[in-house]
């Protein structure tokens, strides 16, 4: 039950919404929107539904296009972002502003990122809009993860970014 108390679970919002499991990078999904228009071999937009839950949290990848990321509901996120000069932002998805939580949050394209729970969360329920649209041959990881770990300063950022 989420902290409402209005009797949501991330199972059964996988069973209303159609969730299927998203392999390649955790979490659950379904696409919501893919755009007719196509430009050099591309749809130009596409949308999604994105659930994820202490088990099911998106690894380290990153996409050649913008991420816009929506908070819908349930707990906040952290947003990990990783830039290639070895800066490490982390952003809190969610809707308690006050708290510097933020309801949408963009991920710049080629930017390194993964995203799971705060602590003691039990799921959280986002949206992501992409212009060009997704596509499977877009996501990648990165190939060695000791060596990329090397580009960020410290063993705090080293230890966090294994996490995910």
């Amino acid at each position: 039950m989420d902290k409402n108390g209005n009797g949501m679970t991330a199972e059964k919002i996988i069973e209303w919404l159609d969730l299927k499991p998203l392999t390649f990078e955790g979490g659950y999904f379904r696409r919501t929107y893919l755009s007719e228009k196509i430009k050099d071999g591309k749809s130009l937009c596409s949308a999604i539904y994105y659930l994820i839950t202490p088990s099911s949290y998106s690894r380290i990848h990153r996409l050649p296009q913008d991420e816009l990321f929506h908070f819908y509901l349930g707990d906040p996120v952290e947003l990990m972002q990783l830039s290639d000069d070895g800066k490490v932002t982390v952003v809190q998805v969610g809707n308690d502003l006050a708290a510097g939580q933020r309801p949408q949050v963009l991920v710049p394209a080629g930017t390194w990122q993964g995203s799971q729970l705060k602590n003691g969360g039990n799921f959280a329920l986002l949206g992501t809009t992409m212009s060009p649209a997704f596509a499977v041959e877009d996501f990648s990881t990165p190939d060695n993860l000791p060596l990329f770990l090397e580009k960020y300063p410290t063993r705090y950022h080293q230890q966090i970014i294994s996490m995910y």
